[in-house]
């Protein structure tokens, strides 16, 4: 095995314990924990099977393996940066909606203590 193979296998494999470790300290949520689990785990196998790339780009109709993996990267990125921002959308509508009932609330409970102070002699 080249170095090259040994340098990537062990990078991706790094980057999986890194990213364990972070999910099991709460400093990464478990989907995404998992996603990032799963990249590295692709890292480390077509680091260690570097032929593979070339098959896959074979398979898939592109004559420079490179690109593929390039291409590859590009789509993965931007499928999670679409689902960061679905997820993030979903939080600020519900964080709105969570600042109006509060606002709601204030001033139900405004109008409780108003009348209940205006009926106290």
């Amino acid at each position: 095995m080249a170095s090259f193979q040994i340098t990537t296998t062990l990078m991706g494999l790094g980057l999986a314990a890194v990213i364990l470790i972070l999910v099991r300290r709460d400093h990464l949520y478990l989907l995404h924990g998992l996603f990032w689990v799963l990249v590295a785990a692709a890292a480390a196998v077509l680091g260690a099977w570097p032929g593979l790339i070339d098959r896959l780009a074979v398979w898939v109709g592109i004559s420079y393996s490179p690109a593929f993996l390039l291409l590859g990267g590009m789509v993965v990125l931007y499928l999670k940066a679409l689902h960061s921002d679905m997820v993030n959308t979903r939080i600020e509508r519900d964080v709105r909606r969570l600042n109006q009932r509060i606002a709601l609330l204030e001033a139900d409970l405004r109008t409780h203590h108003a009348a209940a102070s205006a009926r106290q002699p």
